[in-house]
């Protein structure tokens, strides 16, 4: 599924016009980037949390070459879902 999908379903689903579908997903998606990039947690009820950690700096290998490289400190993001949502992909398909 890409964003164009999301913006069409919203369009079908919603009654919006195509142009405020796009607009409501381009914000909903804006909002997220910046309170994930803030370091917030994002909890969506009945779908997951999306939450920002850090990784030290540590050592690590060049697969081709063998050779040992540092790799930089960096925030992550992680996403983990809920109850829900794995019930939901769990269940069986009749």
């Amino acid at each position: 599924m890409t964003k164009i999908d999301i913006i069409q379903d919203v369009y079908e689903k919603l009654g919006f016009s195509k142009k405020d579908a796009a607009r409501i997903v381009e914000s909903m998606f804006d909002i997220m980037k910046e309170k994930l990039a803030n370091g917030e947690k994002i909890k969506i009820s009945g779908f997951g949390n999306f939450i920002v950690k850090g990784k030290k700096a540590r050592r690590g290998r060049n697969p081709r070459t063998g050779s040992e490289i540092e790799i930089s400190a960096r925030r992550v993001l992680t996403f983990k879902s809920s109850q829900v949502l794995r019930r939901a992909l769990n269940e069986e398909k009749g």
